[in-house]
């Protein structure tokens, strides 16, 4: 499961454990961990409370990102990316009955499209394989490529347009398109149930349209496992964020 929590959760991190609770996701990558700067007892707090070992990447100068694995999935290894991404990437080599799968918790640049086609194309290339298990997860910041997005970018002020348009004023969607070239597969496109929206919420959202920017994107022998994808979407997670969370079951 991924999901970005918005500036750490702040009073909303109790509905936020209780989602956590509920789904029981073996991996989960968090985004926006606003005041995690670093191991203290807010971060020991959260994976206490979610049963869950973590692990975090402190941002550079934005917002750290982790990934919290259950104790039946041991981390082998794990690293952080600061200094090439606008907020940060957690990188955890997570242990499952069918090998070792590389997890990615990723918030690439929300402000400038160019500079996150540059970070998906860096991600892409470094942690994309034909023989491994891979999982790129988190708030890409990016429309997908198959989409018409005009209705979704007509209902923003243009102010917010700008971070989704191309320099020819059409949908920027090169971001998502680099992890496709790169042999990633979108795996809400690929088994996704229901709405695939993932913004806006109740909660917050006015800088969005109606539109899919939170992606679970895998490798082609982790993509082969998939077996459903789909937004979790109900009244606590209406409040909870102002991104839904995304969730997959992979036979692993």
């Amino acid at each position: 499961m991924t999901w970005n929590i918005k500036n750490g959760g702040g009073d909303r991190l109790p509905a936020i454990v209780q989602v956590i609770h509920r789904e029981q996701p073996d991996v989960l990558c968090l985004q926006e961990l606003q005041k995690f700067r670093r191991y203290g007892p807010r971060l020991h707090h959260l994976a206490q409370e979610a049963g869950m070992t973590v692990h975090l990447a402190p941002a550079g100068f934005a917002q750290p990102v982790a990934i919290l694995v259950r104790p039946s999935r041991r981390i082998l290894r794990r690293s952080a990316i600061r200094w090439r991404l606008h907020h940060a990437a957690a990188v955890a080599v997570v242990e499952t009955t069918a090998g070792p799968l590389t997890v990615v918790s990723a918030h690439l640049n929300p402000f400038s499209p160019y500079r996150r086609y540059r970070e998906a194309r860096w991600l892409s290339a470094r942690y994309g394989s034909p023989r491994r298990m891979a999982l790129i997860a988190g708030d890409m910041n990016g429309l997908d490529p198959d989409g018409d997005h005009s209705a979704a970018l007509g209902e923003v002020h243009s102010l917010f347009q700008q971070r989704h348009l191309a320099p020819d004023g059409t949908p920027d969607t090169r971001a998502l398109a680099a992890f496709r070239t790169a042999g990633f597969t979108d795996l809400w496109a690929a088994v996704g149930e229901g709405d695939g929206r993932t913004v806006p919420t109740g909660f917050a959202g006015r800088e969005f349209g109606a539109m899919r920017l939170d992606y679970l994107l895998a490798t082609a022998p982790l993509a082969a496992r998939a077996e459903r994808a789909w937004v979790v979407r109900d009244e606590t997670t209406d409040q909870a964020s102002d991104h839904y969370p995304v969730r997959a079951d992979v036979d692993l």
